[in-house]
């Protein structure tokens, strides 16, 4: 209970912070909504070459898009460390972080929080909703809760894969770019999974799990049972990668020495 009084707390003035400048608020919002238009654009060029890609409709390949934004758009909120290597080892802020009595990835992960990220799962909603109306698929009641929990899970494989990166810094001295590289395949989870290369859907299923971020939870959804298996793993591969990233972490911190080391 401590740690969820804190984390309202920091969620308090935070929002406090940001509605002192609503203006940066909606550019910045405008910006991520501009990036997102970018990516449906080309997804609408694809399909106006060819009616099917790998036997997956256009709407089909959308709602797994606007799916794929919405477990996104939470990592992008609550875990924010694109910058942990710059920020918290090479200035030292990690020492401060240390003298304080809750653990060192929760205040960082309320520091670097950026709730207006938020707001980027409306666009993706909306795709959803458009892309289901097109495709006539029928709903039942529990299955917000299943989408809830395949969001939940799909959130927590992007954490789980980023925080595990971001403790590379704790045990190399030099500047990391994987990040960015990172960011880029993980773009890839937005697709259907079958278009790839056996290898490719091998690590995107396996090693760096981005398939559950986007087609296999929206699958089950679309009605395609063949992989209804990996759609309801989607919540234990995210508590897997979740914990092996805390894991990383908490052996890191151990190994940290400070920043005159």
């Amino acid at each position: 209970m401590f740690y969820v009084s804190v984390f309202f707390q920091y969620m308090a003035q935070y929002m406090k912070t940001k509605l002192q400048y609503r203006a940066d608020l909606l550019i910045e919002w405008l910006s991520d909504l501009m990036a997102q238009a970018v990516n449906l654009v080309f997804l609408l060029v694809v399909f106006g070459h060819t009616p099917l890609l790998h036997g997956w409709t256009r709407d089909e390949v959308l709602f797994i898009y606007g799916f794929f934004l919405v477990p996104y758009a939470v990592f992008g909120a609550f875990f924010n460390l694109w910058d942990f290597n710059e920020r918290y080892i090479v200035q030292g802020e990690m020492d401060r972080v240390l003298t304080r009595p809750v653990h060192s990835l929760f205040q960082i992960i309320l520091e670097r929080m950026e709730l207006e990220s938020l707001l980027g799962a409306i666009p993706g909603l909306i795709i959803m909703a458009y892309a289901s109306d097109r495709l006539a698929l029928t709903f039942h009641w529990y299955d917000v809760f299943i989408f809830i929990l395949f969001v939940i899970g799909g959130a927590f494989i992007y954490a789980g894969i980023f925080i595990s990166l971001a403790t590379i810094s704790f045990f190399a001295d030099a500047r990391t770019s994987i990040m960015p590289m990172m960011y880029n395949i993980s773009s890839y989870g937005r697709y259907p999974i079958d278009i790839y290369h056996r290898v490719i859907r091998y690590i995107l299923t396996w090693v760096l799990p981005f398939a559950f971020v986007g087609v296999y939870p929206a699958s089950y959804f679309l009605n395609r049972q063949e992989w209804y298996g990996y759609a309801f793993m989607t919540p234990a591969v995210g508590a897997l990668f979740f914990v092996i990233a805390v894991m990383l972490w908490n052996a890191g911190v151990r190994r940290y020495r400070g920043t005159g080391s």
